[in-house]
């Protein structure tokens, strides 16, 4: 693929996946400060945007295994449930991210064990002022949607380490392992993303998902089609879709059959009763979308199989962008919300 607009190298991040995760997994070993599980009565995680997905992680890998409940706060103020026994990530790639910073503060205030991660900025100096634990995340990645593995992998390795979660690094593996072989696959030309994004290509791409990690991967790919393509996409998750959504397609059908294209993400760890419905949906959203397309995820573990699924979004996202010549890496309308933001 030649002439392909790419200041930040987002290709090149994207195709590192399976080495950044790998890497992820060194940054939180030897942490100091961590409480026993036993004085653990449950963990939240705070984050915005690509760094926000590290919660979304926790909760659909760690979470089905863990004797406390997991829960993700994006946003400002905090649960107020939070207190001495609440085991709090505050995850921002740059270390500034306004709603993190706020809620970590809160956080703190009313006693909860704190472990900040970032590659610097004002939550690295939060750490230092605290004592408290803090996970340094690269500063050589420019973008924290980049950066899915630094953020999402070093928490299962922390609540493995104080053992909420036994048995991560195998599943740390299993996910490498996977990576590569999706990796080499994705890279080459006329690959199944490349071919899916020239189908999706001019449409508004629906992306359904079945439970709590094909609800994160369909989450994933609508943002990674908002950001590196800087296209419109929206996602939903089964079974609620079932109980509302799916209704609002009964009329206009002629419109939305130009424009709409469906995506199913799907895995190994549906409910029964998903698969069924996945069925029906199949059939009932052709008389509502252009075309109706599938992605099967593959590895060994649910982790391996929702980075799976990520890292097939992100090159379709890519080449997304590469078709519509559109820079992948940065997106001046973020910039300028923080600005204005900053200056009321």
């Amino acid at each position: 693929m030649t002439d392909r607009l790419d200041t930040l190298d987002m290709w090149g991040l994207t195709a590192g996946l399976p080495e950044q995760v790998e890497l992820a997994r060194t940054l939180a070993t030897g942490l100091d400060g961590l409480p026993h599980h036993d004085d653990v009565e449950n963990v939240v995680v705070l984050g915005m945007g690509g760094s926000g997905m590290a919660g979304d992680i926790v909760r659909e890998i760690a979470g089905p295994f863990m004797p406390v409940p997991v829960v993700v706060h994006k946003g400002y103020q905090i649960p107020n449930f939070i207190g001495e026994n609440s085991l709090v990530f505050a995850v921002s790639f740059s270390g500034n991210t306004e709603e993190v910073l706020d809620a970590a503060g809160e956080a703190a205030m009313q006693g909860a064990r704190m472990v900040l991660m970032s590659s610097g900025g004002e939550l690295a100096e939060m750490a230092a002022a605290w004592d408290a634990p803090w996970v340094e995340l690269p500063d050589t990645i420019p973008m924290p949607r980049a950066a899915i593995g630094c953020v999402g992998i070093p928490p299962l390795v922390v609540l493995e380490q104080i053992g909420l979660f036994p048995g991560a690094s195998a599943w740390i593996d299993a996910a490498v392992d996977q990576l590569k072989i999706r990796r080499d696959q994705l890279i080459a030309d006329g690959s199944a993303a490349e071919a899916l994004a020239k189908r999706l290509e001019g449409t508004l791409p629906l992306i359904y998902g079945g439970g709590g990690l094909g609800a994160t991967a369909a989450m994933r790919w609508k943002g990674q089609i908002n950001e590196n393509a800087k296209a419109p996409a929206f996602w939903n998750a089964l079974p609620e879709l079932c109980h509302n959504e799916l209704a609002g397609w009964g009329q206009h059908g002629d419109i939305t059959r130009q424009v709409l294209r469906l995506v199913k993400l799907r895995h190994e760890y549906e409910h029964p009763q998903l698969m069924r419905r996945f069925d029906f949906i199949s059939e009932a959203m052709l008389e509502v979308v252009g075309d109706v397309h599938e992605v099967v995820a593959e590895g060994e573990g649910p982790l391996a199989q929702l980075l799976d699924l990520v890292l097939f979004g992100d090159f379709v996202s890519l080449h997304l962008a590469y078709r519509a010549g559109v820079d992948p890496g940065p997106i001046a309308i973020l910039d300028d919300i923080k600005r204005f933001v900053a200056e009321a």
